[in-house]
């Protein structure tokens, strides 16, 4: 951590050091069974009870810190009335190496190793980080009742046409999709992507092979831990706060935009070039034919009458997704 850090309020200083001393200490003296299984990883439960089990994830880029100020605050606001907390809980702050750096990833991107081939990528730090969440994920959900979430929040590093915006795994069932897709209206999201396969991403493992309704949020822009623009979360840390103490959900929210995944652009070499610039935004339409990118001999073109791109980033390593594209779905 930098010298600046210092000056950053407690909760968000403690939570970017993975640190959960003061809420851990609330929530034991409270009754509830706490542990932490490893760095950066702590679970609330209450024995003797089946409740909705959360899995929260932050960090899991170590640059995008709005949502570790966003979790501070809920933290820190329910370690002070801990009985309101309706749901068993647990926090993971994901990739606690870059965080403390500073930088996006220490070797590799943490939200691809969540898969069983990693390639030339196994001996990463990011592969070893991936194997620690994974086994207290699997702690965490083995004894959980029916009711699962994965909430994975980031920031986007690029501008988008829906600020804030999530990819749902498509695979979790209907009735728990549902209640996520409501949720996400409630927290603001203006568009969701139904993904219907994983590219190694933490939340699709979680619905994969836990059964949970997971998705990854992307909340507004990227920003400097401590400087960032808490209005853009408002909505989604009212919906989070409200799901965590289980309180009532509102009767009449605004649904998100729904898209479905038409194929994932994968950079097969480093002769891999878009057809667009670095500033293009998320959601950005293209028409039937409008070249995508460039790799070697093989040319991307849009194959529906419109499609429109999310995460576009030809400097991704080879073999990892380049580019999204997507079709409306409603």
């Amino acid at each position: 951590m930098t010298a600046m850090d210092a000056t950053l309020p407690a909760p968000v200083r403690a939570l970017a050091q993975a640190d959960f001393s003061a809420v851990a200490r609330s929530f034991g003296d409270a009754g509830f069974t706490v542990a932490e299984p490893a760095d950066g990883i702590l679970t609330i439960r209450r024995p003797g009870s089946v409740r909705p089990a959360v899995v929260l994830s932050v960090g899991v880029h170590g640059d995008e810190t709005g949502p570790i100020e966003l979790t501070a605050y809920l933290l820190d606001a329910l370690a002070r009335e801990p009985d309101k907390l309706a749901v068993d809980l647990m926090v993971c702050v994901g990739n606690i190496g870059a965080i403390r750096a500073g930088k996006r990833f220490i070797d590799a991107d943490l939200n691809r190793m969540f898969r069983v081939e990693r390639g030339a990528l196994a001996g990463t730090a990011e592969a070893a980080r991936a194997d620690v969440m994974i086994a207290a994920t699997v702690a965490f959900f083995a004894d959980a009742g029916p009711q699962r979430w994965h909430l994975d929040l980031h920031t986007a590093i690029r501008p988008s046409v829906y600020p804030t915006f999530a990819i749902v795994a498509d695979l979790i069932e209907p009735g728990a999709k549902r209640a996520l897709v409501s949720w996400m209206g409630e927290a603001g999201i203006g568009a969701i992507v139904m993904n219907p396969e994983s590219v190694g991403t933490y939340s699709f493992y979680s619905a994969e092979h836990h059964g949970a309704a997971g998705t990854t949020v992307e909340l507004g822009r990227i920003g400097t831990l401590g400087q960032n623009d808490l209005t853009q979360f408002a909505q989604a840390s009212r919906a989070l706060d409200r799901l965590l103490r289980g309180e009532p959900a509102p009767a009449d929210v605004a649904m998100p935009r729904v898209y479905k995944v038409a194929r994932n652009i994968i950079k097969l070499s480093d002769g891999f070039t878009m057809a667009f610039g670095k500033d293009t935004q998320n959601f950005t339409s293209l028409r039937r034919g409008d070249e995508i990118a460039r790799d070697g001999d093989t040319v991307y073109t849009v194959q529906h009458d419109e499609e429109l791109v999310v995460f576009p980033n030809p400097d991704v390593r080879i073999g990892l997704r380049a580019g999204l594209m997507v079709t409306r779905a409603d």
